[in-house]
């Protein structure tokens, strides 16, 4: 079931594996190149079912955090991205954007202008430190029609939808995480409240998009700066927390784990895309370390070495539809024919995760 074909709205998958959205850095002026291109090519010839991008920073001032990180706002860029869907297409792959504000982790000096400090729900880039500027209402109308907008020009380009980034951090994430979101209006306070930001982007997008183009979201617990953050402690409250964007317009939810085998909510041994299946009635995505055993690793340091491991449980959890699809990060880096090797159990012709792997990213 997980190698066979499926059906994401009006999209037909030849499977269920998804490219998990990993940030590069290698764009640069924000421009994706033939590079960038063959890098993708490379796992759509590998039979991967559906690559969603690394994260492309929204066209707004304040949305660069690293260096070489792709854009939309240029002709040169989208050109780009164009070359890119091409490529990815004439394999036989399909390709969805992921769309990026990253908030409080926008580093000093990056973007067009460097002075602009990062744009956070109240003006905290963490929980003692309040050195970012505090969204107006304003600024809130402007990032979503952004992210409208953008979304507009990747459904012009060819891309077959957009994920919108909620997770790991990032501005979305920040009005999410309470430790950061002090506001006493419309978008703060009580879980629900915290979603309304993240749902007026999704209605954005919606309004600014095709019917049939595809609308997902990312999210998480864990964030960057804490492995153990916990937004939400009972299904009770993960539903307070999505439904009111799930009803906004999405066709997916994409949830990252650490490890995707592990549960979430005391009483239960299933993950965060069980839960976010069972509540939503959408597809889910389940993520986290799929295809690896590793020990030591960090979100900063990844590079630690990672050997392959069977998928055995991610294989029973979709056949039982606990989830619907499986996204793969590190593993398709170090191997791009990963699905193919993996489909005719050729766990052993797997190459390895490593930090030579890290660095070619080819």
């Amino acid at each position: 079931m997980l190698f066979g074909d499926y059906k994401l709205k009006n999209l037909e998958l030849r499977n269920r594996i998804v490219m998990a959205p990993m940030t590069r850095c290698m764009s640069p002026d924000n421009i994706p190149g033939a590079d960038v291109a063959k890098y993708y090519e490379r796992r759509a010839k590998g039979e991967v079912g559906l690559i969603i991008t690394e994260g492309i920073e929204v066209s707004h001032v304040a949305s660069s955090s690293y260096p070489n990180v792709p854009r939309l706002d240029s002709e040169k860029s989208r050109d780009g991205w164009k070359l890119v869907v091409n490529k990815i297409k004439e394999a036989g792959g399909s390709v969805i954007a992921q769309l990026w504000h990253s908030g409080a982790m926008r580093e000093a000096g990056m973007g067009p202008d460097p002075s602009i400090p990062a744009y956070t729900p109240s003006g905290l880039s963490s929980a003692n430190n309040k050195n970012a500027h505090a969204l107006t209402h304003s600024d809130i109308k402007k990032i979503s029609d952004v992210f409208g907008q953008d979304a507009k020009w990747c459904e012009e380009i060819g891309f077959d939808g957009v994920e919108i980034h909620g997770a790991h951090g990032y501005l979305i994430d920040n009005f999410f995480w309470d430790t950061l979101n002090k506001r006493e209006d419309q978008y703060g306070g009580s879980i629900y409240k915290r979603s309304q930001f993240a749902k007026e982007i999704t209605e954005s997008v919606r309004a600014h998009v095709s019917d049939n183009f595809i609308v997902g979201m990312r999210f998480s617990q864990w964030k960057q700066q804490d492995f153990e953050a916990r937004l939400v402690n009972s299904p009770d409250e993960l539903s307070q927390l999505l439904m009111p964007i799930v009803d906004s317009g999405l066709d997916y939810l994409h949830a990252s784990n650490r490890r995707y085998w592990e549960k979430e909510f005391q009483g239960s041994e299933n993950n965060l895309a069980y839960w976010a299946q069972k509540i939503s009635g959408l597809p889910t995505i389940t993520v986290g370390s799929v295809g690896l055993e590793s020990k030591g690793e960090s979100f900063v340091n990844m590079s630690s070495n990672a050997q392959p491991v069977n998928i055995d449980k991610a294989i029973t959890d979709v056949k039982e539809r606990k989830y619907d699809m499986v996204a793969v990060g590190r593993a398709l880096l170090a191997d791009p024919d990963w699905v193919i090797k993996m489909r005719e159990g050729r766990l052993k012709d797997i190459s390895p995760y490593s930090e030579e792997v890290l660095a070619q990213l080819i």
